[in-house]
């Protein structure tokens, strides 16, 4: 299969399903990870003991993906030697920074007292909605009726879970975790507009190299600093997680969290950088990654007895899959309605 039929050999719809496929196992097998008891430690292992490894494993497959499928051809570049290297631009370079910006308030947000995860995970998504029209805006990109009424879906479905986890109360660790998480997607959005959103799937290509090879160093060496400094957790887990691990049973299935993470940032920045508005491909992406959560929650609630989903988050889902269908359905009724009109014209 050649270069450019990699992107375009599915619509964004096929997308969609295959990164729920992938973001399913990764969601169950994290959860599994960090819910039943690690032998030796006597206890679940945390975020921050998992996510160095699967971080550094990502950081490595993702480098050998953008060298055996070629995409590195289509990044600028310098020539060192007999070795072309690839080398982003002023935008995808600050893109990169936005993206570890996301990659490590990541595991901040699963430090903080009295917050759970899965509320933190709900404001950072939430907030990422909000910001989607405005940068389409921002760029003069029309936001179609469509865009707005899923957009009005998916932030109802959050706002019901939100109120039924009691509201937005949270320190103000958790505060400037989740701006920091939304400066970061900001960042990306905005580089992703000036310099990619064109459908051109060689622009595709070269903004997927350019700003990993940025971003995945950079989040693990800010998690590093993080281990050194002892601020952000508890004390030895990030230690744990940078040298204990490698020889650890645990591995093997951190090792498949960083496989799959790896896949779900190609499908991700292929799903992102569709020429339409972002607040038809951010919804998109959001509510996929929501839906497979939710998917994961039942999985594990029935076959590993796990903590069934609480009914709000079941009502959320289906709110999502609902927005999902729309704008799959919506964009190509309008389309044809607008044939019809020229054909009859």
């Amino acid at each position: 299969m050649g270069r450019k039929s990699l992107i375009s050999v599915l619509p964004i719809e096929g997308w969609i399903v295959f990164y729920l496929l992938l973001y399913l196992p990764n969601a169950m097998i994290t959860k599994l990870l960090t819910s039943q008891v690690h032998p030796g430690l006597g206890r679940p292992l945390t975020g921050l003991e998992t996510l160095p490894a699967s971080l550094t494993v990502s950081l490595v497959l993702t480098y050998l993906f953008i060298w055996l499928s070629g995409w590195h051809r289509d990044a600028h570049g310098v020539q060192l030697g007999g070795t072309r290297v690839p080398l982003p631009t002023r935008y995808t370079a600050l893109s990169g920074l936005g993206t570890a910006m996301v990659l490590f308030t990541v595991p901040m947000s699963f430090t903080i007292e009295g917050v759970s995860i899965p509320f933190m995970q709900l404001l950072m998504r939430g907030d990422i909605l909000i910001i989607a029209p405005v940068v389409d805006l921002m760029f003069g990109r029309k936001v179609r009726w469509w865009s707005w009424t899923a957009l009005v879906m998916v932030l109802l479905a959050l706002a019901l879970t939100l109120f039924d986890r009691g509201g937005l109360k949270l320190p103000p660790i958790a505060i400037a975790t989740v701006v920091f998480y939304t400066l970061g997607y900001f960042l990306r959005l905005v580089v992703m507009n000036k310099t990619a959103k064109d459908g051109d799937p060689a622009t595709v290509r070269r903004y997927f190299v350019e700003e990993k090879i940025i971003a995945l160093p950079l989040s693990v060496a800010a998690l590093a600093v993080l281990s050194a400094t002892g601020i952000g957790g508890q004390p030895g887990e990030l230690e744990w997680g940078f040298v204990e691990v490698w020889t650890d049973p645990a591995m093997w299935p951190i090792f498949w969290i960083g496989l799959t993470l790896t896949a779900i940032s190609v499908v991700s920045i292929i799903i992102l950088l569709d020429p339409r508005e972002n607040a038809f491909c951010v919804p998109l992406e959001r509510a996929a990654s929501l839906v497979a959560g939710v998917g994961a929650a039942l999985l594990l609630a029935w076959f590993w007895g796990l903590e069934h989903p609480r009914d709000a988050e079941l009502v959320g889902a289906g709110i999502l899959i609902a927005a999902i269908v729309l704008l799959s359905v919506a964009p190509r009724i309008d389309a044809a309605t607008r044939r019809a009109r020229a054909e009859s014209a």
